[in-house]
């Protein structure tokens, strides 16, 4: 017979003999408010990151804190909100409304479900969580305080990790308002910090919406007059065609106009919150102002042609809305308000009465208008035959792409918790996309392979998208025809080699995007992959330094067994330097001449967790039409010149302690 303890040793097959987990009392517990919060955060902030993405959690805490203050304004309380971010790590807010009610501070900054925006009286189209936000913002701070100024008094709490660790009030001079302060845990936010540029363009969003109010930023005020006309001013790459039209009513504001760039662009918000991924408010804009449009001219435009160049942003408040996820990107409402008017009819009502007024009073904007979506037209039809032939291509592309390696999970799958994570790597040679291919995560990420240097695309117009092989094939992969309403991959990756001819066909790619979807780009979908320039690695047995092999065990994961060498891969000089330092003496280093020379099992790391990748941006001082005339047009004089007086001979001298393989 066995004994009781060897019960607990028995091998583990296939799951079978494993021993039974007691299920008790003891194993039902509730846990409180901040607990939950901790323990599950992606129920109320979405997801954690590090704050390279605009959708990562450090900038929803900053949101929740910042839309109370934008409330407290809508309640016609308050003009000014001070926002302080010290070393990118630690926040504070200032506002200048009725401050919270003291009585009742603790439970509004740590009871979940506590709140004065249950009366849709009180806070009709409230902005912030119901009873969530800066508790959640509580919870997931290593710090938090709050201070309530009302009528000469303060009250002030101070917080660890959701623990309240002081209480005191005292009297006070300082204007009523809330003031909360807050430096998110690292050790759920691991290496996080605020990236200027993304709190900004958040800030600036609030203005938009906002008109009258001014947010001071580390020191420099942030203001707007004209709302969404000054959103479209200050975000436009190309000019506009004609004047912005923008229009506001009781619950809504839109500005829209047309400029000479392919595709659609639109900027949405509900109750002031950025609806990055649109909804309903969103798709009934779109629809009404090509129906409007289009009643107004009497022809029979396609919508796609009067949509074409379009730049459009609108902004709406909704009584209740509802969302399609917590982080709120995405409209689901389909009233204004609970048993109101639809969304569809309240929007597609306004659009026809406003626009068409418009267009009846300003000829000569409708005449400009007019002649665009001609333009788009003729277009069209001229690549008629083309696209047809294409599209045909594309959907024998979709059964089998020869030049895509799929992965199982897509961007437009919208009920996989992981759709977030998938990527396409766009690469050049087949060694290459052999690499990335055998060492990728076949659920997330999928391979794009070109042959060769794609077609410099700059000055041609959209028949080269179907009449040139590679793009058509590309554009089929992406699946954003129509838009990116379908784009079927969150990360659009260029991974070639960091050499002269890797960098020139980078270049050639991202003037494809530029020129014919410039929306991938402006939306933060692509990517250029970081690919080491050097592997620094020398026997365990050989290096002096402890320490460094102590960290590079702690890294290893679970599947990964402890190596005869410790490897670092550097991506610049200074990182070589230092790997040498650490693993010395006499390590072995290797350069990598690109990417077919990495070996599969190396490649892993490359593009796993720790992969490096630089986003491609676009801004209105970027003046991307200058650029790309300059570096993508023909061979111009001033390029030429520019060339000459630039032109460095070297000599190609042998380097020292470099191994290549």
């Amino acid at each position: 017979m066995m004994k009781e303890d060897e019960k607990e040793t028995l091998p583990v097959v296939d799951g079978q003999n494993e021993a039974p987990v007691d299920y008790t009392d003891d194993n039902i517990r509730h846990l409180s408010d901040m607990e939950h919060v901790r323990t599950r955060p992606g129920m109320y902030i979405g997801r954690l990151g590090d704050g390279n993405l605009p959708e990562d959690g450090i900038y929803v805490l900053l949101k929740e804190v910042i839309d109370n203050s934008i409330d407290e304004f809508k309640m016609n309380a308050g003009r000014r909100i001070e926002v302080d971010i010290d070393e990118r790590l630690r926040v504070s807010v200032r506002d200048y409304g009725r401050g919270i009610p003291q009585g009742k501070l603790v439970e509004a900054v740590s009871v979940l479900n506590t709140g004065g925006k249950y009366d849709s009286k009180a806070f009709k189209k409230s902005v912030g969580l119901n009873g969530v936000g800066v508790k959640a913002v509580n919870a997931l701070s290593a710090h938090f305080e709050v201070k309530s100024y009302r009528d000469g008094k303060v009250r002030a709490l101070k917080f660890e990790k959701g623990n309240l660790t002081d209480d005191q009030t005292t009297d006070t001079d300082d204007e009523n308002g809330t003031y909360i302060y807050f430096e998110p845990d690292p050790t759920l936010f691991v290496g996080y910090s605020f990236h200027d540029d993304i709190v900004e363009t958040m800030l600036r969003n609030y203005t938009y919406l906002n008109t009258g109010l001014t947010i001071m930023y580390n020191g420099h005020r942030i203001l707007s007059r004209n709302g969404l006309a000054d959103l479209l001013t200050d975000t436009m790459t190309t000019d506009p065609l004609y004047p912005i039209i923008h229009v506001k009513g009781e619950d809504i504001e839109i500005a829209f106009t047309h400029t000479n760039q392919y595709g659609e662009e639109y900027h949405s918000f509900v109750n002031g919150q950025h609806t990055t991924q649109g909804g309903t408010h969103q798709s009934a804009f779109k629809e009404h102002i090509a129906r409007t449009i289009k009643e107004f001219f009497g022809k029979n435009y396609e919508f796609t042609d009067i949509r074409n160049g379009l730049v459009a942003a609108i902004a709406i408040n909704v009584e209740e809305p509802m969302f399609e996820s917590q982080t709120k990107i995405k409209l689901g409402s389909l009233q204004m308000s609970p048993g109101g008017e639809s969304i569809n009819k309240y929007v597609g009502d306004f659009v026809k009465l406003e626009v068409d007024n418009f267009l009846h009073i300003h000829a000569d904007v409708a005449e400009v208008m007019q002649q665009k979506i001609t333009e788009s037209e003729r277009e069209r039809k001229a690549m008629a035959g083309v696209t047809k032939l294409a599209r045909e291509r594309a959907k024998k592309a979709n059964l089998h792409n020869r030049k895509l390696r799929d992965c199982r999970i897509h961007y437009s799958d919208t009920k996989n918790d992981r759709k977030e994570e998938s990527s396409i790597f766009i690469t050049e040679g087949d060694s290459a996309s052999g690499s990335i291919t055998k060492s990728r995560d076949v659920n997330t990420q999928a391979v794009f392979s070109l042959r060769g240097k794609p077609l410099n695309s700059y000055g041609l117009t959209k028949k080269v998208v179907y009449e040139n092989e590679e793009f058509n094939l590309l554009q089929a992969a992406l699946d954003i025809e129509e838009g990116l309403d379908t784009l079927r991959y969150n990360k659009v990756i260029v991974a070639t080699d960091a050499d002269v001819d890797g960098m020139h066909i980078r270049l050639l790619i991202i003037t494809f995007f530029l020129q014919f979807f410039p929306d991938l780009i402006k939306k933060g979908h692509v990517f250029v992959l970081q690919t080491p320039l050097f592997r620094v690695r020398n026997r365990r047995t050989k290096i002096r330094n402890k320490a460094v092999i102590a960290a590079a065990d702690e890294r290893l994961t679970g599947k990964e067994k402890k190596s005869d060498f410790i490897t670092r891969y550097c991506y610049s000089e200074d990182e070589r330097l230092k790997a040498i330092k650490d693993l010395g003496p006499d390590p072995e280093i290797t350069r990598f001449k690109g990417l077919g020379e990495i070996s599969p099992d190396e490649f892993v790391h490359f593009i796993g967790p720790d992969m490096r990748l630089e986003q491609v941006t676009l801004h209105k001082n970027d003046q991307v039409q200058k650029l790309l005339e300059y570096y993508m047009g023909k061979n111009t004089m001033e390029r030429q010149n520019f060339i000459i007086d630039n032109l460095v001979v070297e000599e190609d001298l042998p380097e020292e302690n470099v191994i290549e393989e």
